[in-house]
């Protein structure tokens, strides 16, 4: 698909390069794109494997500046990337993608956006938005999920939120990565340094320059929040086995005189007193009470129980 870029993005059957002085965007699939490269007449000489592709980033080559996009899919982003490359000069910009994500880019651009002063700078800017559009919405979505964690971990509410927790820091790492290389990408449109876009218009690369350090901030500081969260559960799991295990500890320490007295008195000996005296029944269970109360009284004091 072809573009001229006007008030408005206006589709075209055919670019006329040559002649139309109009900055145009051109979308073409990685096939089309090795049999019609030759009619763009930019000078790019650029082979194209999406499947290679691995990052977001641009390089600067003397007569064009080239680079690939992988961006993650918001509602899966621990899921696969979406891939494509694009390459431009000052007469336009074209994008190979075989996945059709660009056309649903370009589709929104059509529909939400109109230029009082339309150029190649804010239409890259625009196309940039597009991508971070719901990152906003995203994050604080998650924030909020974290802070539910957090608030039913305290309240002894939350089963084992470890999974999830683990799931949200994987997703945020993605993110941060993310938000990295589009910033070495809008820094290297921002430095313009073949002169292929006005120097009045790079302001737009230094604002989605500020837009994505925002969001790496944010990122970074939600990531913090996930692994205080996997800490803070793991304290909560440790207090929890430290009473039970001092809940054990109490029971053994009174039960081990009365072991002691059971015992005692299991040993059978021929010439034990006790053993003919009709009260000593009795005397040893009452002795055997007194030691629990005793034990329990003193626990309680010490605020063991």
């Amino acid at each position: 698909m072809f573009y001229y870029i006007k008030t408005k993005l206006e589709k075209t059957e055919k670019l006329d390069i040559g002649k139309n002085q109009e900055q145009f965007v051109a979308v073409l699939t990685s096939a089309e794109w090795l049999e019609s490269r030759e009619n763009f007449d930019t000078g790019i000489e650029m082979d194209i494997d999406l499947d290679s592709i691995h990052s977001t980033k641009a390089e600067v080559n003397y007569d064009s500046l080239t680079g690939t996009f992988s961006v993650p899919d918001r509602e899966d982003i621990s899921g696969p990337d979406t891939k494509f490359a694009f390459a431009l000069d000052e007469k336009g910009i074209v994008f190979i993608d075989d996945s059709g994500f660009v056309n649903k880019v370009i589709g929104n651009i059509i529909s939400t956006k109109k230029w009082v002063f339309p150029s190649l700078e804010r239409f890259i800017y625009d196309f940039l938005e597009q991508i971070v559009s719901r990152d906003q919405t995203i994050l604080e979505r998650l924030d909020k999920e974290l802070d539910t964690i957090e608030s039913n971990i305290l309240a002894g509410e939350e089963g084992d939120p470890s999974q999830r927790v683990s799931r949200i820091r994987s997703d945020l790492r993605d993110m941060r990565v993310h938000y990295e290389q589009l910033l070495d990408l809008s820094q290297e449109l921002e430095e313009n340094e073949n002169d292929f876009f006005h120097k009045e218009n790079t302001r737009y690369f230094h604002l989605f320059t500020q837009r994505i350090s925002r969001l790496h901030d944010l990122t970074a500081s939600l990531r913090e929040y996930s692994i205080q969260i996997r800490d803070l559960y793991q304290s909560q799991l440790d207090v929890r086995q430290n009473r039970i295990m001092a809940l054990l500890t109490v029971i053994t320490s009174i039960f081990m005189p009365l072991t002691l007295i059971a015992g005692w008195y299991g040993m059978n000996f021929k010439y034990m007193p006790e053993l003919e005296c009709k009260a000593a029944y009795p005397i040893v269970i009452s002795v055997g009470v007194i030691i629990v109360i005793v034990s329990l009284i003193f626990f309680k004091k010490k605020k063991w129980l």
